[in-house]
């Protein structure tokens, strides 16, 4: 390889390297739909085969990578001011390097200027290489590699293809640093293709580039990633008003058969790559238009795996780990001069020491995704949850917000075929209830509207930590002296009440969640959950909690029943003052005036002061066994 490869990467590349390291990249988390500033990031495990995958997150700047004023005014980080300003980069905060505190503590801009990259995963069991072509942020388990200014596509997708080839997996993993099989955590794998490793930028820069090049089979295998990802669930589902059964299942025929062109694909590669630096002298890639689709388990390294199966040398663990079955005999639907090439390869793996040694498990690209049946279920329920943030739901005809009930919901949804028809796909079935179905839909994806109900006791002891951090905020933001201002403390699994809360605010507790919970706030006559919108702003949440107050108050509840709907009041009342002080066009008044108010009569109603609103505490659940049935 050394010496068909006389130029490093590095000598070839303009720059490989980071794009992109947030600091406290929790924070830059929004929630669905967020309207601020945002940007799609790529993180390494969203490498894979070819495409990439990405999430949104903050984006302060504009198109020169200057803050923009908008920026400035995220009421979204504004909460995680003194977290991301004190974060360390070099031993320095943001303000030290020249930065705003809401900037990215890193960001190589350069390699943003022109479109075209190639990105790879930092750290995987195989070697995974895409072409990405602009508009997006790689986070730094996502390095790139920038060639010069006014290199074509065609360059880049011929070096794709060699860096993704089985060559370079084995080069790659002679010279990076193993991680044990879980990416660091520990080395508990059995089976050396199950094994992660470090592919850093130093040694990426190293890799050896043959003299000569072929652009075909990359250029094949990205447009085929490319056409792959336009039949996936997610884009199928979100780019139809009303996905159908039919919709789906043409596209998962189309997916797999792209798949197995891949898979195909991949294989000419590899053995192109082989003669390219050269391992072998015959051209051993198949030079017909009939190229037959692969499954897995039907290449010549698996056909030759299955074989020292049968004959009891190998285990079953490949093909059982990734959902294939062992091959001994070439398939008969191949044509006859492909069946020919891959005896012909099956000989040289046997034959030649270093063709055996490149054509095993742990350098051949594994091909794992996940089932169609997960994706598809998943792509569902973002349709419905997104359709289920219609304004329609959340706000009365005057614009006012509206807290509904599930079965109040279902009543909605029932009047939309549309919803109907894609809820009974996601369940699988069509005789389901439509209040039964958004139940469960829906259980996971809110979260309780006060912190009491939200957090244990530790979680509650550490918001306060947070509670005093905006305080102090807000009166420098007043223009006060404050002095230094404490970190607050993150939070853990073990402070939430539930899993489900954890999952949708993490260690900082960044509201991404889609809906709010308001536990026992019902009707006695509907016993669904009590929900409202996640989309609402602080204002809008302190309205939606006096419409339900006065609503219990009609159906008869005393006031010690209303005390945590009070409390709910006051712990948004500060937020509604910092951000509704002004006159508010729909309503004639200021909110934070009008709310205001509210909270002043309710806690006189309750009888409780706003430090006991405060310390307000659920019931501990009730525990012990059942009692037994007579007899």
């Amino acid at each position: 390889m050394q010496k068909a490869g006389p130029r490093r990467l590095g000598t070839v590349a303009a720059e490989i390297g980071i794009v992109a390291v947030i600091g406290e990249e929790d924070a830059f988390e929004l929630r669905p739909g967020s309207l601020e500033p945002n940007i799609p990031m790529v993180p390494g495990e969203g490498i894979r085969d070819f495409a990439l995958e990405s999430t949104p997150r903050f984006w302060p700047y504009d198109n020169l990578y200057h803050v923009k004023p908008v920026a400035r005014e995220s009421k979204a980080m504004w909460p995680f001011r003194r977290l991301v300003s004190g974060y360390l980069m070099f031993g320095k905060t943001r303000a030290e390097r020249g930065l705003e505190w809401l900037e990215y503590g890193m960001l190589a801009s350069a390699k943003l200027r022109t479109p075209l990259s190639i990105t790879f995963a930092e750290v995987a069991t195989h070697n995974h290489f895409v072409l990405d072509r602009g508009g997006k942020v790689f986070k730094q388990t996502a390095p790139v590699i920038k060639l010069p200014e006014g290199a074509t596509d065609d360059d880049h997708l011929a070096l794709l293809g060699i860096l993704n080839s089985s060559t370079a997996c084995f080069w790659l993993k002679q010279v990076c640093q193993g991680k044990g099989n879980r990416g660091g955590e520990r080395s508990t794998g059995r089976y050396a293709w199950e094994e992660y490793f470090q592919f850093n930028a130093s040694n990426i820069g190293d890799y050896p580039i043959p003299k000569e090049q072929s652009v075909e089979l990359g250029r094949e295998l990205d447009a085929l990633a490319r056409k792959l990802s336009k039949s996936a669930p997610r884009i199928i589902v979100a780019g139809t008003e009303s996905p159908t059964a039919s919709d789906l299942e043409s596209a998962r025929t189309a997916s797999d058969r792209i798949h197995a062109r891949m898979i195909a694909a991949q294989e000419e590669l590899d053995w192109e790559v082989y003669r390219l630096y050269g391992l072998i002298d015959e051209n051993l890639v198949y030079a017909q238009n009939d190229l037959p689709e692969l499954l897995l388990g039907e290449r010549a390294f698996e056909i030759a795996l299955a074989r020292a199966v049968q004959a009891g040398e190998e285990e079953t663990a490949w093909f059982t780990r990734h959902g294939s079955s062992p091959v001994t005999d070439t398939p008969a639907h191949w044509p006859p001069a492909y069946h020919d090439l891959v005896q012909r390869r099956l000989e040289l793996i046997a034959s030649n020491p270093s063709i055996r040694l490149l054509e095993k498990p742990e350098y051949k690209r594994r091909w794992v995704q996940e089932s169609w049946e997960k994706r598809q279920e998943r792509a569902l329920r973002a349709w419905l949850l997104g359709r289920l943030e219609d304004r329609r739901f959340w706000f009365d005809t005057q614009g006012r917000p509206l807290p509904r009930s599930v079965a109040q919901l279902a009543d909605e949804v029932n009047r939309d075929a549309d919803m109907v028809s894609v809820l009974a796909l996601w369940e699988g079935r069509p005789d389901v209830p439509v209040t039964q179905s958004l139940v469960r839909l829906l259980a996971d994806q809110a979260v309780p509207y006060l912190a009491a109900y939200r957090y244990k006791d530790s979680g509650l002891r550490k918001r306060e930590t947070w509670e005093e951090t905006w305080r102090l905020q807000r009166r420098e933001d007043a223009g006060e002296k404050v002095g230094s201002i404490a970190v607050p403390l993150k939070y853990t699994s073990a402070d939430f009440r539930k899993n489900s809360y954890w999952q949708a605010r993490g260690k900082l507790d960044v509201p991404k969640e889609r809906f709010i919970l308001y536990p026992d706030a019902g009707r006695e006559t509907d016993p669904t959950p009590l929900l409202g919108w996640a989309g609402w702003d602080h204002a809008q949440q302190s309205l939606a909690l006096s419409l339900i107050i006065g609503d219990r108050e009609k159906d008869g509840w005393g006031d010690e029943r209303l005390i945590p709907l009070v409390a709910g009041l006051a712990e948004l009342q500060p937020w509604v003052e910092q951000w509704h002080g002004e006159v508010d066009a729909s309503y004639g008044v200021s909110l934070a005036a009008f709310c205001a108010e509210q909270l002043t009569a309710r806690a006189a109603q309750v009888g409780k002061t706003l430090e006991e609103l405060a310390a307000w505490r659920p019931a501990p659940p009730t525990r012990g066994r059942r009692a037994r049935s007579p007899g």
